[in-house]
């Protein structure tokens, strides 16, 4: 018995010593909610054997724990249990508040890392809580969507450092972002709104061993392979120069581009400005005035990802695997990642089952979008291509993966056969080639663009 007691006081200690190191300070005692405040729904907060216990309550928007002062930079450690798979959480970071918000009953806005047990599995993600909706998505780190494990405590890490904002979860690494939105603000604890839901009523979720530097910050380095949400246009951190990601568009010149079929950059139908590659309209006409642009490079297997803002009505594409070996009239022949408004723009109505709308595989392979992931027109997107060396493809959209296939496989040439590609012998079966930004003849505007080899 003696001899339990002294290792139950050993492990006391232990874990009491790690939350007493240098430069750590708690943010939660363990007895009180001091330091801390309640804000927008009416979701209830206890202390129950050394956790902050939030309880879901019905006919309540989210509810917010959080702290009475505000953080710039900083390392937050904490650990997190949900019991019920139904529910969802999340920690607030860099934080603020309108009492104006959601008609007066007030709105929490800003970073959150995302608490879910459910069957989607993107704990760890970063969320913009009432204001740009998700920034990184659990399913860019597929790797890390069984870090959290529903009914026990898992132990979070943030890196909130300078513009970086990194995550782990029961010590894997989950996500990376890097962005300027918020250089500081509080940090909270969420308590997921259930409408009426009365099912719903009475879930907790706990939260214990709050803890928080601010000096002699350090950042923790992540393996290699993790994809950035990156949202400074045009630029590349140090963590994606040591992982292979290169600019193809630098955000002052057309380095690195050329016409289609074209010795040199067109003289007119581009334009370099303010940071934006921009195809101008040209009444819609395919191949415009100034004509599809490609990379001077060609690529194999591959990660790329760009950014891009429509117009009304418009259309274009980012095409891989382009060799220019058909010399075509019109667009070049290449894969297509279709661009395009799928409200106003008839060829969204075209084709077989809706492959030829946003992000599909143009002619061939129908994007499967959530709605909430559109951005609206107007407003930048993020598409994402991958080729695996083994010829697996993904295409994503606003971090979300909407289609994959594979690169000269059976049910590709199935697909080819029946599409507008099948009078091209081998067609997207080419072992490299260029990327291509498409002139469709409409307003298309393209940043951000970078893409790291694979092998």
């Amino acid at each position: 018995m003696k001899a339990l007691v002294y290792l139950l006081c050993a492990l006391l200690a232990c874990n009491a010593h790690a939350y007493a190191q240098p430069g750590w300070h708690t943010l939660f005692d363990g007895k009180t909610l001091n330091g801390w405040k309640r804000l927008a729904g009416t979701a209830e907060y206890k202390v129950e054997k050394g956790s902050i216990v939030g309880t879901t309550v019905i006919n309540s928007g989210n509810t917010f724990l959080v702290t009475e002062k505000e953080f710039g930079d900083f390392i937050l450690e904490l650990d997190v249990k949900a019991d019920d798979t139904t529910s969802n959480s999340g920690i607030q970071l860099r934080s603020h508040y309108d009492p104006n918000g959601h008609e007066g009953r007030g709105l929490v806005y800003g970073y959150q890392f995302e608490i879910d047990p459910s069957s989607r599995k993107w704990s760890g993600g970063i969320y913009d809580e009432g204001r740009r909706d998700w920034l990184y998505p659990g399913s860019l780190n597929e790797n890390a969507q069984h870090a959290f494990k529903p009914g026990q405590y898992n132990h979070v890490k943030v890196e909130c450092i300078g513009h970086e904002i990194k995550t782990w979860l029961n010590n894997i690494p989950v996500a990376y972002v890097v962005d300027t939105m918020d250089a500081k603000g509080f940090i909270g604890l969420q308590v997921h709104g259930i409408g009426s839901n009365e099912k719903l009523a009475g879930e907790k979720v706990y939260f214990k061993n709050i803890r928080i530097k601010t000096t002699s910050l350090e950042s923790t380095p992540f393996p290699p392979g993790i994809y950035v949400l990156n949202n400074i246009p045009n630029s590349l951190d140090r963590y994606e120069k040591e992982s292979g990601w290169k600019l193809l568009f630098d955000g002052k010149t057309s380095n690195g581009w050329r016409g289609a079929y074209k010795s040199g950059f067109p003289e007119k139908g581009w334009q370099v400005k303010d940071g934006i590659l921009t195809v101008l309209a040209s009444q819609g006409k395919e191949g415009g005035v100034g004509g599809d642009i490609v990379t001077l490079g060609e690529y194999s297997a591959f990660d790329l990802s760009f950014q891009f803002k429509l117009t009304p009505g418009a259309n274009s594409g980012v095409k891989y695997f382009v060799t220019l070996s058909e010399h075509n009239t019109g667009s070049a022949i290449g894969l297509e990642y279709q661009i395009l408004d799928d409200s106003l723009h008839p060829d969204a109505k075209l084709g077989r089952e809706g492959d030829r709308t946003l992000a599909s595989l143009y002619d061939l392979i129908r994007a499967n979008k959530q709605k909430r992931f559109i951005h609206l027109i107007g407003e930048w997107n993020t598409g994402r291509i991958i080729v695996y060396p083994n010829n697996h493809v993904e295409h994503y959209l606003n971090g979300l993966k909407v289609l994959e296939y594979d690169r000269g496989s059976k049910a590709y040439r199935d697909l080819v056969a029946v599409s507008k590609y099948k009078t091209w012998k081998n067609f997207g079966e080419a072992k490299e080639g260029h990327i291509l930004l498409q002139d469709h003849g409409n307003e298309v505007s393209f940043r951000s663009i970078k893409i790291r080899p694979l092998k």
